[in-house]
């Protein structure tokens, strides 16, 4: 999801290097996505839970800080409100949606549906740039409205988070050649794999007027 977030940026002419970002969840997907947008330079300040959310202004950036995601889910205790506890200035809201924080990258990383119509608006008011679902249809069709309208890039999670499916299927590759592959070699296959499927929801999904309607194109 984040080497399509890369692409769609680039294609801005922008860069992750410096945005203030949010990512919803603090479990496999949520680290996952953290880690990434850290190793780009981006800046994750908030995480949430089904308890409400951490706003963590230094960053959740630092290798402590992201392992710490690990332990909150292998506690089995599905709250983010230790993290607060643990972290000297980051502040725990409890029994709110995170799409009340300020961003730049807005990355569901959580539930379905976890980000309506109404969340979409709060986004939009505080100038979200890019909404990335790395979350399976993390978004619902009013917030995905709401962001096309104003010509917000909007990646929908069948392009974003198609990695995964991938990378299961150079897995059974390997397996039915009998090959090992080095986790650099698989990332290099997963990096070609997400730039075509960019590059097609480009070719497909753009308008006369520029915008690329992700959704289009990845559906096509």
């Amino acid at each position: 999801a984040l080497y399509f977030a890369d692409e769609v940026l680039k294609y801005n002419k922008d860069t992750l290097k410096g945005k203030r970002a949010i990512v919803s969840g603090f479990g496999n997907v949520a680290w996952g996505a953290v880690t990434k947008a850290a190793f780009y330079g981006a800046k994750v300040v908030a995480i949430s839970g089904p308890d409400g959310y951490i706003l963590d202004e230094a960053g959740v950036s630092t290798p402590e800080k992201i392992a710490y995601m690990l332990e909150l889910r292998q506690s089995n205790k599905n709250i983010v409100a230790p993290y607060a506890e643990k972290f000297k200035g980051a502040k725990f809201v409890p029994g709110k949606k995170i799409w009340e924080v300020p961003c730049d990258i807005a990355f569901t990383a959580a539930l379905q549906n976890e980000l309506d119509g109404k969340d979409a608006e709060k986004l939009i008011k505080n100038g979200v740039k890019y909404v990335i679902e790395v979350s399976n249809m993390g978004c619902t069709p009013e917030a995905i409205e709401a962001f096309q309208a104003k010509k917000i890039p909007f990646a929908p999670g069948k392009a974003a988070n198609a990695g995964g499916v991938a990378v299961s299927g150079l897995e059974m590759s390997q397996n039915a050649e009998h090959l090992k592959w080095k986790a650099s070699e698989v990332d290099d296959m997963l990096k070609t794999i997400m730039k075509n499927i960019f590059d097609a929801c480009v070719r497909e999904g753009k308008q006369k007027n520029g915008y690329i309607d992700y959704v289009k194109g990845a559906n096509i």
